[in-house]
């Protein structure tokens, strides 16, 4: 404040769009990099949506190799390139993602509703660089793996879910979102099974987060993302639902779900103090009768 001046606030926080254009990130960049715990986020005033703090963005703007590693650290690859990263072929590449060997990020779906999974490049850098893995990518397939692989092993939906499942709890500012961010791999049929009360219940789903958008509500492709987000895996289902027990007694303690107040009884009503008249018929404490006999007499 200088004399009768008052200087406006400091903005303290930008909204997603604002600070992907200050990090030069493109939106899905920015996506990926909350995703990855890149860059930190703080819920808005609201409680609604996620806002990035000025203090967040000069950070990441004073690492070295700005913006180039930032940009690096996020870029995702599809089957083709990412082969050409390990230098195998995309079928080999498509076999090491089944196994769970490589791990995708994301997923969107084509024009023909196929499934296109995307791995950080930098992982695959990775992977190929570690002398442990130049079997898997230069040699063949080992038995145990091919017979997995031969039976329909296909791990990327579930690996995925994992790595979701993290930047979901990342998310998480109290122990009912967390709850809702382990119910969000789970069926309703499973959810219902473990959160038996129905205000609970109603209640674990507001924080229950959906699947990433893909098409319109009800579209086939939506239905489609909505069953990679959900754990099929018996095994994943059983390691969820002890989770979600345990996330629930914790929620619980935190903060109860709410619940609607009981209905209070009407108070009784108030006796008829008013004197009766006894100068008409029909109201006088005598009734006809009463009045008959007093204009008789």
């Amino acid at each position: 404040m200088s004399g009768d001046t008052i200087t406006k606030p400091h903005r303290l926080s930008w909204a997603p769009s604002r600070a992907a254009r200050e990090l030069g990130l493109k939106r899905g960049e920015f996506e990926l990099a909350v995703h990855l715990g890149r860059i930190r986020t703080v819920p808005d005033e609201g409680g609604v949506g996620r806002r990035v703090s000025h203090e967040e963005i000069e950070r990441l703007r004073a690492d070295e190799g700005f913006p180039e590693g930032l940009l690096g650290a996020v870029k995702a690859v599809g089957t083709t390139e990412g082969a050409h990263i390990m230098e195998v072929t995309p079928a080999r590449f498509t076999r090491l993602a089944r196994l769970g060997l490589v791990v995708p990020v994301k997923f969107y779906l084509n024009r023909y509703r196929a499934v296109v999974w995307l791995y950080l490049a930098e992982e695959l850098r990775q992977f190929a660089a570690d002398a442990k893995n130049a079997p898997l990518l230069n040699g063949r397939t080992p038995e145990g793996l091919k017979d997995q692989l031969d039976a329909g092993l296909d791990l990327r939906p579930r690996n995925w879910r994992g790595r979701h499942l993290g930047f979901l709890l990342r998310q998480a500012d109290d122990p009912w979102q967390h709850a809702g961010a382990v119910a969000a791999l789970l069926d309703p049929v499973q959810i219902a099974e473990i959160a038996t009360d129905p205000y609970e219940r109603a209640h674990l789903n507001r924080f229950r987060p959906g699947p990433p958008a893909h098409g319109s509500p009800g579209s086939p492709a939506a239905h489609l993302a909505e069953r990679i987000m959900t754990a099929d895996d018996p095994d994943e289902i059983s390691w969820l639902r002890a989770d979600l027990t345990q996330a629930l007694n914790e929620a619980r303690a935190y903060r109860p779900a709410p619940r609607p107040k009981a209905k209070q009884p009407d108070p009784p009503a108030a006796p008829d103090s008013t004197p009766a008249r006894t100068d008409e018929p029909g109201r006088s404490r005598g009734g006809l009768l009463g009045w008959l006999r007093r204009r008789g007499a």
